[in-house]
């Protein structure tokens, strides 16, 4: 059974609508869709945008900002967040269900992140597989790196350096934590999203002027590292396409930067050793000019051969 699995910063579900979303979810047919910057109150998101996908979403307290979930074929087995609700919503329906849930403990230096809506996880019903979208905090320059007339942004002390930081530390406790779990239940894990770090050289074109820039500064590159072993999680489209530019899946939408290929990798699936074994092709769905972009972002599209996983996984 091959199962089709997509990451997609939409970059809000309304615009994302009018570019062509819909479109894109029809044609690609994804069995399960992480969903990054939906932007919206679950009682905003247009009726039927997600087809017959079942959503579970996880808006965060933050109008107008942030905002996972995860489409399934089917009904998730369970959910997960950080926080104490999750929203559902059937194909079908016009109204959202709350769900109530019992929050788990945190690892420590998350709870301040816990209900800016950017993580939620679901087990499949019907592969034993966890699932989880993230959008993680973007981040700003240290303050030594700060250069007031050569920053987009006003300068800050490096008070967004200094939280993303404290998110990275946070966030590297608890997805062990998960991944361990997702194994004693005898599933494998999947962590996809937008993590706002570009990993080596060849995720980022201009990486030679990139070493000062958020995003691929050393200690956020460090950081990806050590997320990262044979045992552990793979980051499977770099598995696919070693050692060359790209694929990128990020893009300004200012100037020439996607019509020249002027982009960072920074959306990925990390997968357990067992299920990134299984996967028959990785990349992403690049839009083919930039009067088509559906968001600033591109989705990473995987496809796994699950008949392929251990017999002891199923």
């Amino acid at each position: 059974m091959v199962v089709r699995i997509a990451t997609f910063n939409i970059n809000g579900i309304r615009a994302a609508q009018r570019r062509g979303f819909e479109t894109w979810l029809r044609e690609r047919e994804p069995d399960v869709v992480a969903l990054q910057e939906v932007r919206a109150r679950a009682s905003a998101i247009p009726d039927g945008v997600f087809g017959e996908h079942h959503l579970t979403y996880e808006e965060g307290t933050l109008p107008g900002r942030n905002g996972v979930a995860v489409l399934t074929r089917k009904e998730p087995d369970a959910v997960r967040s950080w926080s104490d609700t999750v929203l559902m919503r059937h194909p079908g329906d016009d109204h959202v269900d709350v769900i109530e849930l019992d929050r788990a403990p945190l690892a420590r230096g998350l709870k301040e992140f816990a209900d800016q809506g950017r993580y939620v996880e679901v087990d499949l019903v019907d592969a034993p597989i966890t699932v989880a979208s993230l959008y993680l905090p973007k981040g700003g320059l240290p303050a030594h790196l700060q250069k007031p007339g050569r920053m987009r942004e006003a300068p800050d002390g490096g008070a967004r350096y200094d939280r993303k930081m404290r998110f990275l530390d946070a966030f590297a406790r608890q997805l062990s934590r998960s991944r361990r779990e997702a194994r004693a239940a005898g599933r494998e894990f999947l962590l996809m999203g937008d993590l706002n770090v570009a990993h080596t050289r060849y995720d980022v074109r201009n990486w030679r002027r990139s070493n000062q820039a958020e995003g691929f500064l050393p200690e956020e590159r460090e950081w990806f590292s050590s997320l990262l072993s044979p045992r552990t999680l793979v980051d499977v489209v770099r598995s696919h396409h070693p050692d060359i530019d790209g694929p990128y899946s990020w893009w300004s939408w200012m100037g020439q930067s996607f019509a020249n290929d002027v982009g960072w990798r920074i959306d990925y699936q990390l997968v357990t050793p067992a299920l990134a074994r299984t996967a028959v092709s990785a990349g992403t769905d690049r839009d083919p000019a930039p009067d088509r972009r559906i968001s600033d972002h591109a989705p990473v599209v995987v496809d796994y051969d699950l008949d392929a996983l251990p017999t002891a996984a199923t």
